[in-house]
Order: structure tokens, then sequence, then C-alpha cells
């Protein structure tokens, strides 16, 4: 996932400093979104990419990760009338490797799909060492066996119950998944190597069909590339979409099931601004996020370092550059993303014309800037991040930036890098808490009736 730079300074800002750039950060001309956080009670929980799912028995379901060898990555349910948190799952326990003593299943880096009651989604590593400026996955401890690989997993939401269907490519994670529900094809891309897998449903087969960026993240030099995070796929046809760091858009084919360069179309944009893909701590010209809009029978999504929303109309096909849609600080700074992939908090909402999006902005504190890093080689927070709130009315073309986000206690959000909209609008994520001294991630929501959505 990230590659460690060799010549990155480390800022490190007094906790009085950040305190008082609480009080006197926020735009005069933005409002102040109140978030309520809660308690999952996993000590271990670390940062979560993706991982949310607002599921039509109107629960939020989420997983919160784990970077240690020996814990798995643990599921819960939040029912917003009751505001209950209910634990529903270890990650490990969920892929039958348990008794086995094999590095845990730390993670999940996609989004829940739901089909037939069930949400469909892929597991991955948590437990990452550093080797020779590299991030790689942690070599076992003794005692313990290697890393086995991602499973294919389906939750049912009725019975409580897991099902397992294997590791499409042994010894990686899966980074990025998707689902065709109408056809029952799953779809992932692997990590480290960024290699693209399927799984069907009705013959239980999997395919492996070769590596999509070149080494991806294990690749060196001219080889390296940064692996795609979001798979789209077009429902209409069986279409499964993603991109490279070059820029490509590449399209898996259903029937075929080959996979070829979109021609026509890229997402080598100028406005996207200058990308060398082959150096680490962004993701070029790969698209961050997507969502699928069905009454347009297009993709909405935003490039990552930038920020812009952009509009893909597959049977063109064309790319349409629409607004950039980081905060208002951001804006007016200039300046790209504050986490130096982009932010993977995007998707529709449940009124199919509202788009929503998770964002940082940097901080000012009395005119001036709080220092952070300009530039990163892996995927992080270049410094405090002030998190704002932003949508995008599809139909109007207006852009809102709600304002910035605090907790009760005056924190701010930290490592937010998911997204799910309840049926009364409200917007839960996962980011960083810190309580007593400890910081862990955990479930933040901003309730729907603080959000004036704008027509």
């Amino acid at each position: 996932m990230r590659i460690k730079g060799a010549k990155i300074a480390t800022v490190i800002v007094a906790v009085s400093f950040v305190l008082a750039a609480v009080q006197t950060a926020t735009a005069a001309d933005a409002p102040k979104l109140a978030a309520e956080v809660y308690d999952s009670g996993f000590k271990w929980a670390h940062d979560t990419y993706n991982g949310m799912g607002a599921a039509s028995d109107g629960k939020i379901y989420y997983v919160l990760c784990s970077e240690k060898h020996d814990v798995a990555g643990q599921m819960y349910r939040f029912d917003p009338a009751t505001k209950q948190i209910k634990h529903v799952g270890d990650l490990t326990d969920a892929c039958g490797e348990s008794a086995m003593k094999a590095i845990a299943q730390g993670k999940i880096h996609n989004n829940f799909v739901e089909a037939n009651g069930k949400l469909y989604f892929s597991t991955h590593t948590g437990y990452y060492v550093i080797l020779n400026d590299m991030e790689v996955i942690g070599p076992p401890p003794p005692g313990w066996k290697a890393y086995r690989g991602g499973h294919f997993l389906a939750y049912d939401t009725a019975t409580g119950k897991f099902e397992d269907f294997g590791i499409p490519r042994p010894g990686e994670g899966i980074i990025a998944m998707n689902m065709d529900a109408t056809r029952g094809r799953l779809y992932g891309l692997s990590w480290p190597h960024g290699r693209f897998v399927t799984y069907d449903l009705a013959t239980r087969q999997s395919k492996d069909l070769g590596a999509m960026a070149r080494d991806g993240e294990a690749g060196r030099g001219a080889q390296y590339r940064t692996i795609c995070r979001s798979i789209a796929v077009d429902p209409t046809d069986g279409a499964v979409y993603f991109t490279t760091g070059d820029g490509v858009i590449l399209r898996y084919d259903y029937d075929r099931q080959t996979v070829a360069p979109v021609e026509g179309e890229n997402l080598k944009k100028d406005y996207f601004g200058l990308y060398a893909p082959t150096c680490p701590g962004h993701m070029g010209y790969n698209w961050r996020q997507t969502t699928w809009r069905a009454n347009e029978k297009v993709f909405y999504g935003v490039h990552g370092n930038s920020g812009y929303l952009f509009r893909f109309d597959p049977r063109g096909p064309h790319v349409t550059v629409l607004e950039r849609l980081t905060s208002l600080p951001s804006k007016r700074s200039g300046l790209y993303d504050q986490f130096s992939y982009g932010y993977l908090g995007f998707t529709l909402g449940p009124d199919g014309r509202t788009l929503y999006y998770l964002t940082g902005a940097p901080i000012y504190v009395n005119g001036k800037r709080l220092a952070g890093k300009d530039s990163t080689g892996k995927g992080e927070a270049k410094g405090l991040e002030d998190l704002h709130l932003v949508t995008y009315d599809i139909p109007t073309s207006k852009y809102t930036d709600h304002g910035a986000i605090f907790m009760p206690d005056g924190q701010r959000p930290l490592y937010v890098n998911s997204i799910a909209i309840g049926k009364d609008g409200s917007v839960y994520t996962l980011g960083r808490v810190t309580s007593n001294g400890h910081t862990r991630a955990d479930l933040i929501r901003i309730p729907g009736e603080s959000i004036k959505l704008s027509r």
C-alpha cells in the first residue's frame, strides 16, 4: 500500500498547539458540524480504508482494522434507531483461519456490496514492515505462518453467518474489490502486485487475469505503479473498469473475460496535475473513488490528489471534469488534498442526486498555515487535517462546503477514508479518536438534521 520515502522530514506538533488550532482554524464563513463518537470496544482498532456500508435493513455495517499479526479486524453493526453497536464477527474466524496461527486477516479495504440480503467483501492484511524502504507484508514471528492471502466473503444480515469463497491470489491481500450483483461475479485487485482476480458465484471458480499495473507496489524503478483503489462495475453490461497510474482506463469484458485499455479516452488530465507514475506518495492519474449513478448510466469519481470531480460515461467513452470537490480552504490555498493519496470517503447518497465527500483541509492559525509536509513518500496525511463535509447536487451542479467537523471534546477526526450515508441522511465514517491518552479508530456520525442540502 505504501512505500517509505527516504528523504521525508517528520513534523511533530505539540499537543498544546493543536488545541489552540482547534479554537481558531475554521474559516469565519464556514459552519461547524458537530459529530457523535461511538466506542465499539476494540482497543486495537487502526486506520480503516473504506470498510463500511449502509444496508437495506437500515443498519450501518463496518470493520475496524488491526495492524497486529495476531489480532484480526473486527466487524460491527450500528443500529441508528437505538444507537446500539453489536459485534458481528472476527475476520480471521470468518476465513476459517483461527487455528492456523497464520498472520491475521487485519483489514478489509473495500466497501460492502449488498445482494440478496448478503454483504459481499474481501479481506486484506494489516501487518506490515518496512524492508528496503518499501512497505511489505510482515514476515511471520516465530511460531507463526505467513499471511495466506485475502479472501472473498459474504455476511448474511438475517442469519449472522459468514460464507467463505476462498483465496483468489495466495499470499496477497485484496486492496480493491467490487461485485456485479446482477451476474453474481466478484472482482478484486491484489496487493502488492496488482493482479486482477475474479470469482463467479454460480460456478464457484476464481480466475487470475494477471498483473494490471506492471509490478504494482512491489515494483522498483520503472516497474513501480500505485494500484487503483476503486473498481467500477457497470450493471447494464457487466463491464468492469479501473485505472493505472499512467491514466489508462482498463475495461474487463464480462463475456470474453478479458481486460483491455479503453480506446479514445483516459484519465491523464492537465487539471489533475503532473505526476511521475514511477514515484511513490501519490495515486498518479488513478481515480481514487467512484460511484455508479443508475438513472444516467454513468460513473462519478474523484481524482486522488487534486480532488477533482469527474463524470465517466463508458458508452462515449468520455470523461468530463466537473468541479474541484475539495474543501473551501483547500481551494483557496491551491494545495493538493491533505491526505497524500486523496480521500476515499466519496459516495452517492440514497436520494440518487447528492454526492457526499469527506475531505481534509490545511489548518490556518492567525492567517498562517499550520506546518505540515508538502509531499510524502507514502499514503498518509501531510499534517493535521481539518476534515470537511462537501456535497454536490448533480442536477443543479451545486457545490456546498458544510464546514469543518469536530467531535464533542473539540478533536478533529483524523485519517478519515470511509463513508456511508444512512436512510435519514446521517453521514457515518471511521477515523482516529483519542481518549485517555490512547488513540484508536472508531465510528463517527454526523446527524442528518445538521446537514442542509442545497437544491
